[in-house]
């Protein structure tokens, strides 16, 4: 509201200005002046430079018009400036008032919740901890997020979580719990070991993309570890009842739903069909896990006689013409994509070739 206050003074301020040159223009014009005589006089005149006058001021009206021009112009201008110079400070102070603010709120808050990332997930959790009244404070490296997290009216923190200074302002000395929330497995080890290196008391919640990153998050401790892909797996295999798998994707009201679960884990299902010529046929679901990095889990597997493996074991072989039915992070995609498509390389022996 100020800075639009401050832009409008600009703006009519330079208005006048403009106004004040024209009507300066036009006055020596009338006087008897030559355009380009008007308009460096004005310019000379307005702006101080003194250069002396280009022709005699040797009339009353002229000189007392002079006056008025040197008197308008020099106030417009001063107003232009004025007006920048209140939109500048009023920005700096307003900003400065809103982290201490924002710092004193922080500090008068206690058995709160500090959340790590304000990602999908960590905007998830936010809205549902806003539900329950219960205070947390959401702490982001981003600008960007934390100015969401700002608009939203959440108290925040600017700054890399990993770091102890930043855990310091969230007030992890006064929280109940810490849930670090990032899509990335190193960030959130590193998170966890320096919250409980300040904290002993605290419970920490973390997140974690692969099974493998569980055994390190519980080391660097961890209270509880939530795998969304796992969480997204066992939902479906539980909805899996009917012959066929694929009618979880087929059938509308299953479906709806089935993908709406989903979507709140951040995590969506995809079917892949193994053809003959597939770089994965012979390994292991485990060793197709491992390729893809984790955040992936394989709900079912229809061979190609129709057979349905319902939560298949983990050295479970894969086989031409089988279809995988995969639970994944949005951001496996592509890269599951490329694992189940890519083709075996060609071998020629004495002219010959075989794939």
């Amino acid at each position: 509201m100020h800075d639009t206050s401050s832009f409008r003074k600009m703006l009519v301020g330079a208005g006048f200005f403009c106004a004040t040159c024209i009507a300066a223009v036009i006055g020596y014009s009338i006087a008897g002046w030559s355009l380009v005589d008007s308009l460096y006089m004005v310019v000379i005149t307005i702006f101080g430079v003194g250069y002396g006058e280009v022709q005699p001021i040797n009339t009353p009206s002229l000189k007392f018009f002079t006056a008025i021009i040197i008197i308008a112009g020099c106030s417009s201008g001063i107003y232009v400036v004025g007006g920048f110079v209140q939109m500048i400070a009023e920005g700096e102070i307003q900003r400065a008032l809103g982290v201490r603010r924002m710092s004193r709120g922080i500090e008068q808050t206690t058995g709160h919740v500090i959340i790590c990332g304000f990602g999908r997930v960590g905007q998830m959790l936010a809205s549902e901890l806003k539900e329950l009244d219960e205070p947390f404070v959401c702490v982001d490296s981003n600008p960007e997020r934390i100015a969401m997290a700002d608009e939203l009216g959440y108290l925040v923190v600017t700054g890399n979580a990993g770091e102890e200074e930043t855990l310091e302002r969230a007030g992890i000395e006064r929280a109940r719990v810490l849930a670090t929330v990032l899509p990335d497995d190193a960030a959130n080890v590193f998170i966890t070991l320096t919250a409980r290196e300040l904290s002993e008391e605290i419970e920490i919640i973390a997140r974690g993309e692969s099974t493998a990153t569980q055994r390190k998050l519980v080391r660097s401790g961890a209270n509880h570890i939530v795998l969304p892909a796992a969480i997204g797996a066992s939902k479906i295999a539980n909805m899996i009842s009917c012959p066929n798998a694929a009618s979880l994707l087929t059938d509308p009201k299953q479906s709806e739903r089935l993908r709406s679960d989903l979507h709140s884990l951040g995590l969506s299902i995809h079917e892949y069909p193994i053809d003959s010529a597939s770089n994965v046929i012979g390994s292991s679901l485990s060793e197709l896990q491992s390729s893809c990095e984790g955040g992936m889990m394989v709900v079912a597997i229809q061979r190609a006689d129709g057979t349905l493996l319902r939560n298949p074991e983990s050295n479970q072989d894969i086989r031409a013409g089988d279809t995988l039915f995969i639970v994944a992070d949005y951001t496996q995609r592509v890269t599951l994509t490329k694992a189940t498509q890519m083709k075996r390389p060609e071998m020629r022996y004495r002219g010959q070739h075989t794939s």
